[in-house]
């Protein structure tokens, strides 16, 4: 309306631009533009590089990632397909009862996709003068696109109509007059599929609008849907449902607290909600009797994680057969490379989008017999690499053997419903106890969130400002310059309150200041204090238990990350809340519990923690009793310390340890206990940065260590003290800001041989480095965390305010030859972990 009224171009100032454009577009031969333009579908892929250009961050926010080519094509075939083998159809897509729909449409790639289909199938049963009138019935009736933003939805219509119009059957009028149009409507795909209880209060700018809404929920509320196929929009911070989308997720999210225990989940990404909608217009509307097919391309977080379980559970319930095809590419589980160590870009990958998506993705095909049928679906699961696999999919469907190379899954309530199939190795691991079922008491660990300000790595300076925090002579002004961050009002946090009651209830005390494991091979200083709110979370139950002698075996519940890493450590501090990702709970050796003096600190009792069921295993394998013998108390620590840092462990039983507490494999014989716990003082020992390993840190070193991680010169000479600043660009942030992770600067240099180990140069600065790294060593991860570039992020001249000292550069030479160790150890930890797996101990039984 504002653009065909000359006075109001006028004011808008329109007329001008509105003339270049006009310029432009007469020196275009249209004939041949045309030409060009439908035969190669440009118009598909236009929306894409026009705001990739225009405005990049509209891009983003509106998640403007197109399909793929191939994708499309590969869902639109497979699903063609299983409408003949799966349901009877023999016409497949062209059979005229087979209603389509894409709730999520786009540019409208998967319609003129299946339109290409049908009008192939014409074209093969002898086409006549009718199949024109055909392909342009089913784009009318029986062809039906969602989409909520109007730029695609106008781009969807064209598409087609551009389509029509080639093959020989344009969009003309009907017969009382109104226009001919392509079942694309602008809408809200999840919403409107039930008749409305009362009038329809909304207001919409414009009659076009509100008729446009009405076809659309004529559309939800009256076809007889069969086939639901598209790429539905991912996005975890999408908001939480509300209203009728609310209602339409609700059933993934039943009993996941109160049955299996996931208290933190996100089931309001936007993908899950499109899959509910498919479920329930597919499996359940239509009651036991109904069929039909489902193949979304979309995030492949459902297929296995934690808090998709209850999701899965109703898939698997609710359809008979179901294809995943994983087409891996995340940036977090793999680091987008393949299990051989090559590119696996993202499947979204493209020449206007070269990055792809940080999400790794999945097809998913899942089938409806329209039969009763009891039990859970069949699921089928392929695995898609490298930076052909778009192309691999293709290819597939000329492949008459391709259902051969999918893995049978099964989804039970003991795997969590898991869409993945269990790896080898894998057979027992749900029977065998987890680290929480071993002790009698574990903590979470303290959480400062205070900026820094109750920790450092500098012992002296944090004890100085304590002792200015308790002493009343101190003013405010003055600590608040002394010790910035503490000053910083947080949540549940009033920084002159908590210090009034700080100096009300307790003293400065010395012996408060503690050794804290922030981070693995990452230990500082640390002030605990009772004082409540000045820590976020000070865990009294876990400082009851810091006292030297003690130890603690680390670990958690659920995995943060995707990667196949130690999801263990053992030291013996107080242990930060992020210690290791996510929310670890630490694991005293030992428990004190009857105090003779609160305020003395001294107890009258010292235990071993461990649960009755572990004991019971003790005494039957004849051990001493843990609770006066300390080498009984560790074994057990340190036999899971031992098959914690087994790679072939971490392999086998992948899924089971990102999901849960790790399961640990009981030896079925004392001797092979003893000979494990062996292996895990060696692991202990290594990761005990604070004292020296003869052969790895101190003494005469092992040849094979010595070499490693050699701190150098540029041009050979030697390091001065004014050249210890670290500025490779490891970090950013700090002083009460959040430290954020650089690329820093390493320098590979290939091997002598092929099958000899990388090697990589990391670099202090730019006259410094530490040469010879191995790449295994660089990349060694502990609960989520890349150890050595972890420590190096913090230590940034820009985030630690100050150069590093000698031995804070040599420390990182230390590290090295440390987990060098331990990386030379895993051959003998594998082959403890497989002798152990092949003779277990039967928990809460016998051998």
């Amino acid at each position: 309306g504002q653009l065909s009224q000359p006075a109001k171009l006028k004011a808008l100032h329109l007329t001008e631009v509105l003339d270049w454009a006009t310029d432009a577009l007469n020196r275009v031969d249209e004939a041949a533009f045309f030409k060009t333009f439908e035969s190669t579908r440009s118009i598909q892929y236009f929306y894409e590089p026009f705001l990739a250009a225009f405005d990049p961050e509209l891009r983003k926010k509106l998640g403007v990632w197109y399909t793929p080519e191939e994708i499309v094509k590969y869902q639109v075939a497979r699903v063609d397909q299983v409408l003949q083998t799966e349901l009877g159809l023999p016409d497949g897509l062209a059979d005229p009862n087979v209603v389509v729909l894409d709730p999520c449409c786009g540019t409208g790639a998967y319609l003129v996709e299946v339109l290409r289909v049908i009008g192939e199938k014409l074209k093969n049963q002898g086409a006549d003068a009718l199949a024109a009138h055909q392909l342009k019935l089913a784009a009318t009736t029986r062809l039906f696109g969602f989409e909520l933003l109007p730029a695609p939805y106008v781009v969807a219509h064209l598409q087609i109509g551009l389509l029509l119009r080639q093959l020989g059957a344009p969009l003309g009028h009907n017969a009382d007059g109104t226009d001919e149009r392509a079942g694309v409507y602008l809408t809200n795909a999840l919403t409107g599929w039930e008749p409305a209880k009362e009038p329809k209060s909304a207001v919409l700018p414009f009659p076009e609008f509100e008729l446009e809404r009405d076809a659309a929920d004529h559309v939800k509320q009256t076809q007889k849907i069969i086939v639901i196929i598209g790429n539905p929009p991912y996005d975890a911070f999408g908001g939480v449902a509300l209203g009728e989308e609310q209602d339409l997720v609700a059933p993934y999210k039943e009993g996941l607290i109160k049955k299996w225990g996931i208290k933190k989940f996100n089931l309001d990404d936007l993908y899950v909600r499109f899959f509910r909608l498919a479920e329930r217009r597919i499996a359940e509307q239509g009651g036991t009797a109904s069929a039909g097919v489902v193949c979304y391309i979309s995030n492949a977080s459902y297929v296995r994680e934690p808090s998709f379980v209850v999701m899965r559970e109703h898939l698997s319930r609710n359809f008979d057969r179901i294809w995943i095809d994983n087409l891996n590419g995340d940036s977090r589980e793999t680091g987008k490379t393949t299990p051989e160590g090559l590119p696996d870009p993202s499947a979204f990958s493209t020449p206007y989008n070269k990055e792809g998506i940080r999400k790794g993705t999945a097809v998913a095909l899942l089938i409806k017999h329209g039969k009763s049928s009891e039990g859970t679906a069949q699921v089928k699961f392929r695995q898609w690499w490298g930076v052909s696999k778009r192309l691999d999919l293709l290819a597939s469907l000329e492949d008459s053997q391709s259902d051969a190379h999918y893995e049978i899954a099964t989804p039970t309530a003991a795997s969590r419903f898991s869409f993945k199939p269990k790896q080898s190795g894998q057979t027992d691991y749900a029977k065998w106890p987890t680290v929480a079922e071993l002790a009698e008491l574990r903590s979470d660990g303290v959480f400062e969130k205070r900026g820094g300000a109750l920790i450092d790595i500098d012992g002296k300076t944090l004890l100085g400002a304590m002792k200015k925090y308790f002493d009343r002579e101190v003013s405010w002004d003055v600590l608040a310059t002394v010790r910035p961050a503490i000053a910083v009002t947080a949540s549940g946090y009033s920084p002159q309150v908590i210090r009034a009651k700080a100096l009300s209830t307790e003293v400065f005390q010395p012996s408060q200041l503690v050794r804290l494991a922030v981070r693995p091979f990452d230990n500082r200083w640390a002030y605990w204090s009772s004082v409540g709110s000045l820590w976020n979370r000070s865990r009294p139950a876990l400082w009851k238990q810091c006292w030297a002698g003690n130890k603690f075996f680390v670990s958690r519940r659920v995995s943060g990350t995707n990667s196949i890493a130690s999801p263990v450590y053992f030291t013996g501090y107080l242990t930060d809340g992020q210690i290791i990702s996510v929310n670890p709970a630490a694991i005293p050796v030992f428990l004190r519990t009857k105090e003779i003096n609160a305020q003395s600190g001294f107890f009258e009792e010292t235990t071993a923690n461990l649960s009755s069921s572990a004991r019971t295993y003790l005494t039957a394998l004849a051990f001493p009793n843990p609770d006066t013998n300390q080498e009984t108390a560790e074994l057990i620590w340190m036999h899971a310390l031992a098959i914690g840092y087994s790679p072939a462990y971490l392999s086998d039983n992948a899924d089971g340890i990102r999901e849960n507490w790790p399961r640990i494999p009981l030896p079925a014989t004392r001797e092979a206990l003893l000979a494990s716990a062996a292996l895990g003082r060696q692991v202990a020992a290594l990761l005990d940065t604070e004292t020296p390993v003869p052969g790895v840190t101190s003494g005469t070193l092992r040849p094979e260590l010595k070499t490693i991680a050699v701190v150098s010169r540029v041009d050979g000479g030697s390091l001065k003290p004014e050249e210890f600043a670290l500025t490779a660009g490891w970090g950013s942030g700090g002083n009460g800001k959040p430290v954020m992770p650089g690329v820093g600067r390493v320098e590979r240099y290939p091997a002598s041989h092929s099958e000899s180990p990388q090697f990589l140069d990391v670099y202090l600065n730019a006259n410094a480095y530490w040469q010879n790294v191995p790449q295994s060593v660089w990349d060694f991860t502990i609960g989520g965390y890349q150890v050595m570039k972890k420590w190096l992020s913090y230590r940034e001249q820009r985030v630690l305010g100050r150069a590093l000292t000698l031995a804070e550069i040599m420390e990182v030479t230390a590290m090295a030859r440390r987990l060098a160790a331990l990386v030379l150890l895993q051959p003998r930890l594998d082959d403890n972990y497989n002798a152990i797996a092949a003779d277990t101990w039967v928990f809460n039984g016998g051998p």
